[in-house]
């Protein structure tokens, strides 16, 4: 059974919110053998009610690693062999697709969409009437997408810590 910890972070760079997030993972208490400590932060709320929140520890048992989840939602992931399953945890491919089928459906509201994306990307906060703005029909709510985009964006900050982190989701983002 997971520890759930409401926790409001708002940070305005890249190494403030891995620091933050790595001091609260830090003071986690440690689990045993057979018993491990299982988190979930509850990080933001969508317009819909659902609970954005990080997954710890991850199935990989990377250390400060996490996994981004939300709740009442359902992702499709196909493996390598083509076998399909489903979880609440988006994955990068689940949000390009819901970017690129937005885009194709308004590409001028798509554009308003993008310049949002970019301030998340620079860390800077939106304020949550903005995405009430946007009448797209495809895909998922705007909010809950963008939060979902905001803490991947910090999964990856965490996971490629000395590499591009972030670069990598907003890279295939760009490319749409």
């Amino acid at each position: 059974m997971a520890t759930i910890v409401p926790v409001t972070i708002n940070e305005n760079s890249r190494a403030d919110y891995r620091r933050t997030l790595t001091e609260l993972f830090l003071n986690e208490p440690n689990g045993a053998a057979g018993a491990p400590s299982n988190f979930e932060y509850n990080v933001e709320t969508d317009n819909a009610g659902n609970r954005i929140y990080l997954k710890r520890p991850t199935n990989l048992n990377k250390g400060f690693d996490f996994e981004v989840r939300i709740s009442n939602q359902r992702f499709k992931h196909v493996s390598k062999n083509g076998r399909v399953s489903h979880s609440n945890r988006p994955s990068h491919d689940n949000i390009l697709d819901d970017l690129a089928a937005k885009k194709a459906e308004d590409p001028a509201q798509y554009s308003t969409l993008r310049a949002i994306i970019d301030r998340i990307f620079n860390c800077n906060e939106i304020d949550p009437l903005e995405y009430n703005a946007f009448t797209f029909q495809s895909g998922y709510p705007v909010d809950m997408i963008c939060k979902c985009i905001k803490w991947l964006f910090i999964e990856q900050d965490i996971t490629y810590w000395n590499w591009s982190g972030r670069n990598m989701l907003y890279n295939g983002i760009r490319s749409i």
